[in-house]
C-alpha cells in the first residue's frame, strides 16, 4: 500500500502546464487558480515547456524573460499590463523549435519618464512568435524588435495589435542566413518617430519577407521601410491597407535592387512623399493601389505588374 501511495505523490518542484496570476497574488504561491502568482516572471518558473499563464484579473504583471515555448495570455476584458521603465518588456531567448505565443497584453514603456523602457517585445531567438491583441506603447527603441542571428527559419505573426509612441513601431533583422516571415495582420502603427515598420536586410544574408495585410499605417516618421544589403534581400508587401499622413515617406526602399516593397489595394495619401526609392531599392505595383494627395509628391513605381 505504501508503494502506491508514494506513486501518486507529486515532486514538489514539479510544473504545471497551466498556470495563473493575480494583482493580489503571491510569487511564492503555486500559482494555482487559487494561490496565483503575483509577477509573469515568477509564474514562468513553475509553467512547464508548452503551457500557458493566464491572468485572473487587471493587474501590472512585470517584465519577462522567456526562454522555452510558452503562451501568455492577460485575458479579454480587462488590463493585463507590463510597465516596463528602463528595461525591455518582455525578451525572448528561447530554443530553435520553441513557439511562443503573447495575447492580451499591455506593454508600456513609461515614455515621458526619465527612463523610458527600450523594446516592449525583444525577440532575440526561437522558432516562432505569435502576437495576438497586445497594445505596445512609449519604447525608446522598438515596439516590437524581431533581432536574429540565426540560421534557421523563422516566424512571426502579429495579429490585431497597436504598436504606437515608440521610435519604430516593428522592426525585423536576421544577422544569420536564415529566412525571416513577418506577417502583420489588422495591425495598426501609428505615431512612432522614425519608423512604423522597417525590415532591414543591410547585415546577414538572410531574406527577410513581410506581409502587412488589412493595416494602418499612419503618423509616423515614415510609413514602412524595406532596407536590403547585396547578401540577403527584403521584401515586404502591403495589401488591403492605408499609409497615410507619415511625416515623411509613406512607403521606402533603399540599399539595394534586393529592397522591395509591392503594394496591392492600398491607399497611399497624406505623406510628405507617398512611394520613394533610393540605391536601387524596388517599387512594385499592381495598378489598383490609390497613391495621391501626398503632400509635396506621389512618387512613383519602378515596375507595374500583372496580377495572376
Amino acid at each position: 500500500m505504501a508503494s502506491c501511495l508514494a506513486a501518486t505523490i507529486q515532486p514538489a518542484n514539479a510544473q504545471a502546464t497551466r498556470t495563473w496570476v493575480s494583482g493580489v497574488g503571491n510569487d511564492a504561491n503555486p500559482c494555482s487558480r487559487t494561490a496565483p502568482c503575483k509577477t509573469f516572471a515568477g509564474a514562468i518558473s513553475k509553467t512547464a515547456a508548452g503551457g500557458e499563464i493566464n491572468a485572473l484579473d487587471p493587474g501590472g504583471y512585470g517584465a519577462v524573460t522567456i526562454t522555452k515555448s510558452i503562451t501568455i495570455d492577460g485575458g479579454s476584458g480587462q488590463v493585463a499590463s507590463v510597465l516596463a521603465a528602463g528595461t525591455n518588456g518582455i525578451i525572448i531567448n528561447a530554443g530553435a523549435n520553441d513557439v511562443v505565443t503573447l495575447r492580451n497584453i499591455q506593454i508600456n514603456g513609461a515614455n515621458g519618464t526619465p527612463t523610458p523602457g527600450l523594446n516592449g517585445i525583444r525577440f532575440l531567438a526561437g522558432s516562432s512568435l505569435v502576437v495576438d491583441n497586445v497594445r505596445i506603447f512609449g519604447f525608446s527603441q522598438s515596439g516590437i524588435d524581431i533581432n536574429l542571428n540565426t540560421a534557421s527559419a523563422v516566424r512571426v505573426m502579429v495579429t490585431d495589435t497597436v504598436v504606437s509612441t515608440s521610435a519604430t513601431g516593428i522592426f525585423a533583422k536576421n544577422a544569420g542566413s536564415g529566412r525571416v516571415t513577418v506577417s502583420a495582420q489588422r495591425v495598426s502603427l501609428l505615431r512612432n518617430s522614425t519608423v512604423g515598420f522597417k525590415a532591414d536586410s543591410t547585415t546577414g544574408s538572410a531574406q527577410l519577407l513581410c506581409a502587412i495585410s488589412d493595416s494602418m499605417v499612419a503618423g509616423n516618421a515614415i510609413g514602412v521601410h524595406a532596407a536590403g544589403g547585396a547578401a540577403g534581400g527584403t521584401l515586404i508587401q502591403v495589401t488591403r491597407s492605408s499609409v497615410v499622413n507619415n511625416v515623411n515617406t509613406g512607403i521606402l526602399t533603399d540599399g539595394s535592387a534586393a529592397a522591395r516593397a509591392l503594394l496591392s489595394n492600398t491607399l497611399v495619401s497624406g505623406n510628405d512623399t507617398g512611394v520613394a526609392s533610393a540605391g536601387g531599392g524596388q517599387l512594385f505595383t499592381y495598378k489598383n493601389n490609390s497613391v495621391n494627395g501626398n503632400v509635396t509628391a506621389d512618387g512613383a513605381f519602378s515596375t507595374p505588374l500583372t496580377p495572376e
